[in-house]
């Protein structure tokens, strides 16, 4: 009898090759860590051939490999470098609206944490203000 399903990493890199759905892909990953988002550029990068995408980004394949395993730390030139040959780029938005108020986080991205929560976070006491002689 034939097989009737297909592979799910060969369909996720075909759609990976489509650049709107790698950006949604990254996005997706960043929102859920670091480790993840270098996996997920990984998979980019697969299925657009890691050779002519290390080329592109001005390094070399197994260099591409080690930077974009889960625990991978690329410096921001190779990285902008990769995203230059994968055909994406960082946008950035303000977390805040003008006037200081929260902005609606529609796109799921994690705000960056305060002193506040992170003191919070640990458990940590909230430092006394010194007083002005």
């Amino acid at each position: 009898m034939p097989k009737r399903t297909t592979d799910f990493r060969e369909d996720l890199l075909a759609d990976l090759a489509d650049p709107q759905e790698a950006a949604h892909y990254l996005n997706a990953a960043f929102e859920d860590s670091t480790d993840m988002f270098l996996v997920a550029l990984r998979d980019v990068a697969e299925a657009r051939q890691m050779a002519r995408v290390a080329e592109g980004a001005g390094v070399a394949r197994e260099a591409l490999y080690r930077m974009l395993r889960k625990s991978g730390n690329p410096t921001y030139n190779s990285l902008i470098g990769v995203l230059n040959a994968v055909g994406l780029r960082i946008v950035f938005e303000p977390t805040r609206l003008p006037g200081g108020s929260p902005r609606q986080n529609t796109s799921k991205t994690p705000a960056p944490r305060t002193e506040k929560s992170r003191s919070h976070k640990a458990g940590a006491k909230k430092p006394v203000p010194k007083e002005r002689s």
